[in-house]
């Protein structure tokens, strides 16, 4: 009886033994099935002679985004559609010398002040500072997207990184001061990460060491069907936002904050993008190019902005920030652009959510101001996150 026994115990401790061994095993076996990483490559060559660098980040679920450290730019972002089909939906160019040429900000992170000041002018501090009028002739003598060489333009210093939950890239720029006429040297920082929830984060940061203006956004031009792929008219939108600025012709708002409802801008309720655009189409910016205050149970908290939905890709985004606003625009004004592989980009061809501060509000002391002092930090997140049905 006691052989019996120690011959048990001996098959059990065995049996337990070959079982750790195995979930050890497999263990081993998942951990390298895993695809999720950061690969490095070489982008080209700047036309004043600096070498830029390509950062493609890969999820386990077959996810892929591309960056680039001139302009802190997404290249592309591929996701996965209804029947498992990886698409790009990000517009944008093949080469380096197509984003130093880019009007559009495709895929940009925007700075040092997103969207437009009135006048090109603003006071800080009692001081008077003539920014640069880069909406002539079409829209006034006013001031869009950080001026003549705004952030997406000039080129960034990007670091990888990779850890258990997500992968990404640090770009790094400190922009001096009088760079664009504004004062103060700001140090920025902008944050890209890819995690197997298929989200895509940009947390933005900025140090001063001067009072001055900061109000960063990104500028990605999506089409969840596929860049180049038709227009976007057909796609749904959802803004979660009672609430928008009102603007003038030349897309300067006049200070009102007005009620969405109703109105062919009311996007609280889903719906295609083309359902009311004949209306909008009467105005002088020929489609939706307006600022929405984003509905926030409280200051600073990270929210859901807006979501789109594809029927025919079965593609869903949703957008969450801390951001106040986020600006809506149907990409009005592209003409036939040749993009990636020679594609036509379109007028409706894609849509931005834009998410950022109030626009122009170092000129409408109503708004929430955009100031950065000494000893304080910039901080605000912005989430793309996809899914299918």
């Amino acid at each position: 009886m006691k052989t019996k026994s120690k011959t048990n115990i001996g098959l059990h401790f065995l049996l337990v033994g070959l079982l750790l061994a195995s979930a050890s095993s497999c263990k081993i076996k998942q951990e390298k099935e895993s695809v999720m990483n950061v690969t490095k490559k070489d982008f080209g060559i700047t036309i004043d002679g600096n070498p830029v660098s390509l950062f493609l980040l890969k999820n386990n679920n077959g996810m892929e985004v591309e960056i680039i450290e001139y302009g802190a730019i997404v290249k592309s972002i591929k996701t996965l559609d209804k029947n498992n089909q990886l698409t790009d939906i990000t517009l944008g160019y093949d080469t380096l010398s197509g984003y130093e040429q880019d009007s559009y900000y495709f895929g940009s992170t925007i700075g040092r002040v997103a969207n437009r000041i009135g006048g090109a002018s603003v006071i800080i501090e009692g001081e008077v500072y003539d920014l640069a009028k880069n909406t002539l002739p079409d829209f006034g003598p006013n001031h869009l997207h950080g001026g003549n060489k705004g952030f997406n333009k000039v080129l960034w210093k990007g670091e990888k990184f990779e850890n258990e939950k997500e992968v990404g890239v640090k770009l790094f720029y400190l922009s001096e001061d009088g760079e664009e006429r504004y004062p103060g040297n700001v140090s920025c920082e902008v944050i890209y990460s890819l995690n197997d929830d298929n989200q895509l984060k940009i947390d933005m940061k900025a140090t001063t060491d001067q009072i001055t203006l900061v109000n960063l956004t990104h500028h990605s031009y999506f089409n969840l069907s596929g860049e180049g792929s038709g227009t976007v008219l057909d796609q749904e939108v959802m803004i979660n936002a009672d609430k928008y600025t009102v603007a003038d012709e030349d897309l300067i708002p006049t200070g009102e904050i007005l009620e969405v409802d109703s109105l062919s801008v009311d996007f609280k309720m889903q719906r295609t993008v083309g359902s009311r655009l004949d209306e909008m189409q009467k105005t002088k910016f020929k489609g939706y190019d307006l600022n929405y205050v984003i509905n926030h149970t409280e200051p600073g908290k990270l929210e859901l902005a807006a979501r789109a939905d594809d029927p025919a890709s079965g593609r869903i985004m949703e957008v969450y920030t801390t951001q106040p606003c986020m600006h809506f625009y149907t990409s009005n004004f592209l003409e036939g652009k040749p993009g990636k592989g020679g594609k036509q980009y379109n007028q409706y061809g894609a849509f931005c959510f834009e998410p950022q501060g109030y626009p122009d509000a170092p000129n409408k002391p109503a708004f929430e101001s955009v100031e950065l002092k000494p000893g304080e930090t910039y901080n605000q997140v912005i989430i793309y996150q996809f899914t299918n049905k």
